[in-house]
């Protein structure tokens, strides 16, 4: 394989990883974000959905982000008849972000970077040895 075919590759996938891992970190800073009103959505958590893309000048696939969407899934209830977005039931719609889930995603993220980061620096040497040689 071509090394700058290696690198663009790795890098394409690093982005894709760091826009993951942004997400992640959002939905996380969010998980208690609640409406201010009764009845009022609270904040839904975001998803990353990546696609290949033929780099055509590279001659290769790349990862990039198709889009960034959000979880359709329900609103969790949380009965705090004293909080402001309490219906007349006393019921607040809580955010659909699980943590456990989110950190798993993080950490599943992490590794896809740096394990991209390791290919690009692996490539980073062999280029270097190569112009050493050619000295």
């Amino acid at each position: 394989m071509d090394l700058d075919r290696a690198l663009a590759i790795s890098a394409s996938g690093m982005r894709a990883q760091a826009t993951r891992l942004r997400v992640v970190a959002e939905n996380i800073a969010n998980r208690d974000s609640t409406g201010q009103t009764p009845g009022a959505d609270p904040y839904r958590r975001r998803t990353v959905t990546f696609q290949n893309r033929l780099d055509r000048a590279l001659g290769a696939e790349t990862v990039r982000i198709a889009r960034i969407g959000t979880d359709q899934r329900e609103f969790p209830m949380r009965f705090d008849p004293g909080h402001p977005a309490a219906d007349a039931r006393g019921y607040v719609r809580m955010p659909n972000v699980d943590s456990i889930v989110e950190m798993m995603d993080m950490q599943e993220a992490q590794r896809s970077y740096s394990a991209n980061l390791g290919v690009l620096e692996t490539t980073r040497g062999m280029l270097a040895r190569t112009i050493e040689a050619l000295r």
